[in-house]
């Protein structure tokens, strides 16, 4: 009894400390001998592979063999593509570029938007959609918010259809989930933007059409997570009752799970909008158009007043669309009567095509209907420009102060320590961590991507981006967290937080860097802070959420034993919502390096830049390798940051509940 009791507490000891010891030991061992251990502190460029060169050739060979496929392909997408600009921007046109039949007026666009915001979201929904088109309107946007409203149009039923089908797939064949589509989702989520543009242009070339694929291909994760989710999430009494009433497996999953999960998709199809919202400006480096190209061209001209104005229109479609989607998501349809007519069942559908067509037909006889009035539009470029000029001007010594101290104090310092740290260290450390978080299969695949990266040539502009996205992680986490925990305090605070996270996630990507390159110009600064306002909202939303829903009872009992507030914040609520932080964490990860490649364009020396030299140069094989690195990196630090949210949870019991759900 007594042995037992003297042998326990040693069983229990973790030897975990001892083994980061050792390794913190090795790796100081391998400092001080760094010049005959070179070889362990700078990667020897001879065991380095040029991969970029054969997938290069390989891209060419399939480009050879499949290009009639791809061509064929382009055709068929074109139809819907040039239908729908024709329908919303241009109008059909005669070969002498006369207009046969018109595009609808503005005012009809406007007026059945704002119906259908009403339809399925009441009188606030309108007000929002409402204000959102006529400033697009009346801002001198509306022929570029067409053109990206008819891509939008276009891709999003195709993206929508494309996930469905993958995730239904997904749900019936779990190996092939687990295998293969999973997988494929991660390196997908993970991998840049502008990646997506390189294989495209080189299968379909440049134009709209290879645009709408490179976005459609962007947008489908979200669709195919969201489609599983939804199907897992049907209750066993409806499937049951799918049984029992003979239905076949198609008969089920059509008119059965998908109309029962009907909420939970429809959240995905908001996130596929959002994500061709996103790839707008991106897409348009290809030959999209619309106004990801005035945004991209105005940054290139320094223009930044400009690019505002059409960066606030792409938000105003972006806030418009979400707020309809996100309303028909929560929208409950009244029962019909076995005696209604189709215009009974579907009153605002048939308003809004009356309006329509009334307005598009006055439109032939009143200019003012067919296009905004010149002397009805505002211009506000200018006036931001001069803004932006007085600040410069005025605050010039501060901005460039503060911007020097973060280069001098803390991003140099952080820059210069990765670089120079053996790589072996960074490759053990990572090891390490996921064999003790995740075990030998976490290790395994830790050791593979890392190593991946450096055989690739990589590591030095990895390194470069590691470094980046840590800070900006960093700083994004030290500002969510406490505003999280405020809101986390009051139904007002959530309130107000809420909103501004709603508002930031519809904000495309590229808009973040235009209010940013307006005060500090160019440089791993402007992306720093770009980065940080574009992935700080996770922190925030996961924070708030993890701290509200700790148990009250909890929480009371806490109270009731004489904690004070502070003290059932930090020494209740906290601890225990740590999971969910740490999540919040890993989402401000992956945001921070899904951002890197869009801050590529004001001057950083990273993967994103490598990604973005590959798109101008056409270079297939290095765009996919730094393209693969970006992902790598992203799925070690995803796993991680899962694996430790998980030992976080096992600690405090909680593994089961959230299971659960």
């Amino acid at each position: 009894m007594s042995t037992d009791a003297a042998t326990a507490p040693l069983e229990r000891r973790s030897p975990w400390p001892l083994i980061w010891l050792g390794f913190l030991v090795a790796v100081v061992a391998i400092w001080l001998l760094r010049d005959p251990l070179i070889w362990l502190v700078k990667y020897p460029d001879k065991l380095e592979i040029n991969l970029a060169k054969w997938i290069g050739i390989a891209a060419k060979w399939l480009v050879a063999h499949i290009q009639f496929l791809t061509r064929g392909l382009a055709a068929v997408l074109d139809m819907p593509l040039d239908t729908a600009i024709a329908v919303l921007a241009k109008g059909i046109l005669a070969p002498n570029d006369a207009v046969i039949v018109p595009r609808v007026s503005w005012l009809g666009v406007i007026g059945a938007m704002t119906l259908t915001g009403y339809a399925y979201g009441g009188l606030r929904t309108a007000a929002t959609v409402f204000l959102c088109f006529t400033y697009i309107a009346f801002f001198g946007q509306w022929n570029g918010a067409m053109l990206t409203l008819a891509s939008v149009i276009v891709c999003v039923p195709i993206a929508v259809a494309l996930g469905l089908g993958f995730g239904i797939l997904a749900f019936r064949h779990p190996r092939l989930a687990t295998w293969v589509v999973q997988p494929s989702l991660d390196l997908m989520q993970t991998m840049p933007s502008f990646a997506y543009l390189v294989p495209v242009l080189l299968l379909f070339g440049s134009g709209p059409v290879p645009a709408l694929v490179a976005t459609v291909i962007f947008a489908s994760p979200p669709m195919v997570r969201a489609t599983v989710l939804a199907l897992r999430s049907v209750p066993e009494e409806v499937m049951d009752f799918g049984k029992m009433a003979g239905c076949s497996p198609q008969q089920k999953t059509w008119r059965i799970m998908i109309p029962s999960s009907r909420a939970l998709l429809m959240v995905g199809v908001n996130q596929v909008i959002m994500m061709t919202l996103n790839m707008v400006i991106i897409a348009s480096m290809i030959g999209a158009g619309g106004l990801g190209y005035d945004v991209l061209l105005a940054l290139r001209q320094g223009d930044i007043g400009r690019g505002a104005v059409a960066g606030l229109a792409i938000v105003a479609i972006a806030i418009s669309l979400d707020r309809i989607s996100q309303a028909a998501a929560e929208h409950q349809a009244r029962p019909f009567k076995s005696g209604d007519t189709f215009a009974h069942r579907h009153p605002y559908l048939i308003a809004g095509i009356g309006w329509l067509a009334v307005t598009t037909l006055i439109s032939l006889f009143v200019p003012e209907f067919s296009d905004v009035p010149k002397s009805l539009t505002l211009t506000l470029g200018d006036s931001l420009n001069e803004i932006v000029k007085w600040i410069n001007i005025n605050f010039f010594d501060l901005i460039e102060a503060i911007r020097t101290w973060l280069l001098l104090n803390v991003m140099n310092p952080v820059k210069q320590g990765l670089l120079m740290a053996p790589w072996i260290a960074i490759l053990g450390g990572l090891v390490l961590a996921g064999y003790q978080l995740g075990g030998r299969r976490l290790a395994l695949l830790v050791a593979l991507l890392v190593a991946f990266i450096l055989i690739a040539g990589q590591w030095e502009k990895a390194m470069i981006s590691v470094y980046l996205c840590a800070i900006s992680a960093v700083i994004a986490a030290l500002i969510g967290i406490p505003i999280g925990a405020w809101a986390s305090r009051s139904d007002w605070g959530n309130r107000v937080a809420t909103i501004a996270v709603d508002t930031l996630q519809t904000l495309p990507t590229f808009v973040y860097l235009i209010p940013v390159v307006m005060l500090f110009r160019v440089g791993d600064v402007t992306a720093m802070i770009a980065i940080v306002s574009f992935a700080v909202t996770p922190a925030i939303r996961y924070t708030a959420h993890g701290l509200r829903n700790v148990s009250p009872q909890v929480v009371e009992a806490a109270r009731a034993m004489g904690s004070t507030p502070r003290q059932i914040l930090w020494r209740v609520q906290v601890p225990l919502a740590l999971p969910e932080i740490m999540l919040g964490i890993n989402q401000v990860i992956l945001l921070s390096l899904s951002m890197l490649v869009i801050t590529a364009l004001v001057g950083t020396r990273d993967l994103g830049q490598e990604v973005y030299i590959a798109l101008t140069k056409a270079d297939p094989g290095r765009g996919i390798v730094a393209g693969l690195c970006v992902a790598f990196l992203g799925i070690v630090l995803d796993r991680l940051a899962a694996a430790g949210a998980k030992r976080a949870r096992e600690r405090l019991g909680l593994l089961d509940i959230n299971a659960q759900h």
